[in-house]
């Protein structure tokens, strides 16, 4: 398993934490931002793949921010995921 932060961008949250098990997205907290959505997303999307979040939530929209804790959520797991192929990433001990 695989620990991630992921910096967002014109988001009200500023840190998506994320763990990755291969392509498998886990334990996932967006730091700020809307309470609720943010605490319902990581419920939501526990245990799908990279892929699934992408298709899923990319393009979703907050108003005129041109993106939003969702869409940027799809953005830092294939970050995450590109990072964990390159060795980028910080192995958890089990």
């Amino acid at each position: 398993m695989y620990h991630w932060d992921y910096i967002t961008t014109n988001t009200c949250s500023s840190i998506i934490s994320l763990d990755l098990d291969g392509d498998k997205v886990h334990n996932i907290e967006f730091m700020g931002g809307c309470n609720g959505n943010l605490k319902a997303i990581p419920i939501l999307v526990e245990g799908w793949t990279v892929d699934e979040i992408e298709r899923k939530l990319t393009g979703v929209q907050c108003g005129r921010r041109g993106t939003s804790c969702a869409d940027q959520l799809a953005k830092a797991v294939r970050r995450a995921y590109e990072g964990m192929l390159k060795g980028e990433v910080q192995e958890l001990d089990d």
